[in-house]
């Protein structure tokens, strides 16, 4: 068996390796092509676009996995099959789920280490691609300046900001409203200010020049300040001005800690919730896929490796407009942030699974 073993694991390895080599370098080619003129246009040199590339490189990798490790799953079986190599190890009596075995292994063991790469290194390089963007594609702009911002600070309060300076750490033009419960409707505490300023070394806002007004049995009691610690704000200034939209450039811990802060702040974290959890479930898609694959190229097909290429193709197709069209109820809080991550990795697992039982051993 241990012969058996090599030849399937050295020709599964090597053709994953070719084919992520493969779809990679065909993805920054068609992709320069396409940016290449902005580049050009911004006198963006050599480097540039080398350092661009290198940042760009590991979320191709991360996309383009699942793909090299079914077309390698699917390769591998199909040319055993078409030499007769498969035929023979059938008749020493060797099952299909032992043949797939080393094949499972290997991606789940991969799966495994994807679950790191995604979580920190893709987060990590995007972050250097999304900064060459901003200053040569004039893309993926960082706004550190915002006006007209609404908050809302757990379940009874609500904080607006005229203008906020991410340089700085300073708005103008300020509101906070306390509510006496809910619904938003019996105002208790409302404090105006024409400043707030964060002070980093205590974590907390101070109100500079405004007044306090207390509402209390039918009352309004007003008390003027020219300073004034606010405690209890459940947000900071990196809240305010960070993208939202782009949980791809924070890691698992950076994005845990946003939708908490977001949940504390009474906001709708469906979206991002999603997307932490398809942090985690999307390694899997790679194990996933050759569980469901194999078994298509265990017997001998016609067409050979054309055949199972168009397979790879079209499974990798399927599963991730699935997932892509599971994550719009997600998004949405139709289904379950957990459940949407994982429903493509779940139905195509029982797939892979009935897809095996399916095949003649």
């Amino acid at each position: 068996m241990k012969i058996i073993d090599r030849l399937v694991t050295k020709q599964f390895l090597l053709t994953a390796l070719f084919g992520l080599i493969a779809f990679t370098a065909i993805f920054v080619i068609i992709d320069l092509m396409e940016k290449l003129d902005d580049f050009l246009d911004r006198k963006a040199d050599v480097m540039v676009i080398v350092q661009y590339y290198i940042a760009f490189i590991p979320e191709i990798i991360k996309l383009m996995t699942p793909v090299g490790l079914l077309l390698s799953s699917l390769f591998t079986t199909g040319r055993l099959s078409n030499n007769n190599e498969l035929t023979a190890i059938k008749a020493s009596g060797v099952s299909m789920y032992r043949y797939m075995a080393p094949m499972l292994i290997l991606a789940f063991t991969i799966s495994a280490v994807s679950v790191y790469f995604n979580g920190w290194v893709v987060p990590y390089a995007n972050q250097h691609k999304y900064r060459i963007e901003q200053v040569y594609l004039q893309q993926n702009f960082e706004i550190t300046a915002r006006s007209n911002i609404y908050l809302q600070d757990g379940s009874k309060r609500i904080v607006y900001i005229g203008f906020f300076d991410g340089a700085t750490n300073m708005g103008t033009r300020v509101s906070v409203q306390d509510f006496s419960d809910t619904n938003l409707i019996s105002i208790a505490d409302r404090y105006d200010a024409h400043q707030i300023r964060w002070n980093a070394a205590t974590a907390s806002w101070i109100l500079i020049s405004g007044d306090e007004r207390v509402f209390k049995d039918k009352k309004e009691i007003v008390h003027p300040f020219l300073t004034l610690q606010l405690d209890g704000l459940h947000f900071a200034p990196t809240d305010i001005v960070k993208k939202q939209d782009k949980p791809d450039e924070m890691n698992y811990f950076e994005l845990k800690q946003f939708i908490t802060n977001q949940q504390r702040a009474g906001n709708d974290v469906a979206r991002w919730a999603v997307d932490f959890y398809s942090k985690i479930s999307f390694p899997f898609a790679s194990f996933i896929v050759v569980l469901f694959g194999v078994p298509f190229s265990y017997g001998k097909r016609r067409g050979g490796l054309a055949v199972q290429f168009g397979i790879s193709v079209a499974v990798c197709f399927v599963y991730l407009s699935f997932m892509k069209m599971s994550e719009v109820f997600g998004y949405n809080g139709d289904l379950n942030p957990m459940l949407t991550a994982w429903l493509a990795n779940i139905l195509f697992f029982a797939g892979g699974i009935a897809n095996i039982i399916r095949v003649e051993k």
